[in-house]
């Protein structure tokens, strides 16, 4: 028997934020594809999906907090706020992602991007 969708989605989202890349993995589809919500294909199958994660688990300061979730069906939609190491510095940027499950693994995920807020730099 399959895990549920919810229990799928909480899988990887507790594997993101411990960066454990093997564990992710897991819990996709050998052929899934991830998208920009409503639009441009990112990656497909797990040799394109696993370096975007590679490069993100580098980030020291790599943090999703679950800010809300919903589920129908077999769909789960998270709101999230991540913090990220970006190229100007520590901050945090709203997650919308969506999420469709088959047969136990994560089939597509679709992602909206919010706007990237940074941190007060403690550089005077």
């Amino acid at each position: 028997m399959n895990p549920s969708p919810l229990a799928v989605v909480q899988a990887q989202l507790d594997a993101y934020n411990a960066k454990d890349l093997d564990a992710l993995m897991r819990t996709y589809a050998p052929d899934a594809q991830q998208f920009a919500l409503h639009g441009a294909l990112l990656a497909e199958g797990h040799a394109q999906i696993r370096p975007r994660y590679q490069e993100r688990f580098a980030e020291p300061d790599l943090q999703a907090r679950l800010l809300n979730r919903s589920v129908l069906g077999n769909f789960v939609t998270d709101l999230e706020i991540v913090t990220r190491n970006f190229p100007e510095g520590l901050g945090t940027v709203e997650m919308l992602c969506v999420y469709e499950v088959v047969d136990g693994r994560i089939a597509r995920a679709s992602f909206a991007t919010g706007e990237k807020r940074l941190y007060p730099s403690s550089a005077a």
